[in-house]
């Protein structure tokens, strides 16, 4: 059997695949519309990873310009085993960085942000889309009201986190950037645009 990925470098940054769970079935994630796969790394996990496999597998955290918690799964759906990583990861002299898809509140039904403090130094939410319907098109939930969740989450992020900037796709069918950028202006956090098919 293949011995799964559970870090790999991009550039500078060192990325932590620690699980493939998540509460959103993207129409435009690899893991559905292609393969597992970012650059040459397969992302395939046959189960979670154990928190010491992933530090062993990190490397020097110091040694890079940013650690970034982002598989084809929602990092803080295992927020414990995240917080134990990215506490050695701060130990260790290292930048820590989660991409989230900031339903993070929503799934463990309580605000999860003060847990993060200390620990986590720059959030990346996945708004995705400037309103409800698209996000149900183009995301498609599992769970009732992540739309407002993610938007709560993205307003509530700065008083805890230093570095708190949202994304959207450009090229999803309906998206408007600009519309999406204002959310994240209203909400006091950085925007930044991906382009559709361009992972990593």
């Amino acid at each position: 059997m293949q011995t799964p990925v559970l870090a790999y470098t991009i550039g500078d940054k060192r990325y932590l695949n620690i699980t493939d769970r998540c509460t959103l079935r993207c129409t435009f994630c690899p893991k559905y519309c292609t393969l597992p796969r970012v650059h040459e790394f397969d992302l395939s996990l046959a189960q979670r990873p154990e928190t010491d496999d992933v530090i062993n597998a990190l490397g020097n955290p110091a040694d890079y310009r940013e650690v970034v918690f982002c598989g084809f799964g929602e990092p803080t759906l295992r927020l414990g085993p995240l917080l134990e990583i990215a506490t050695h990861i701060k130990l260790h002299r290292g930048r820590v960085r989660v991409n989230t898809d900031g339903l993070a509140n929503l799934v463990h039904k309580r605000n999860v942000l003060p847990e993060l403090v200390g620990k986590i130094d720059a959030l990346s939410v996945s708004m995705n889309t400037q309103n409800e319907t698209l996000y149900q098109q183009h995301c498609q939930p599992a769970l009732a009201g992540s739309f407002q969740a993610m938007l709560d989450f993205l307003e509530l992020a700065p008083d805890y986190i230093e570095s708190v900037t949202a994304t959207a796709i450009d090229g999803l069918e309906g998206v408007n950037i600009e519309a999406c950028r204002e959310l994240a202006t209203q909400r006091k956090v950085a925007f930044r645009k991906r382009v559709l098919d361009i992972v990593g």
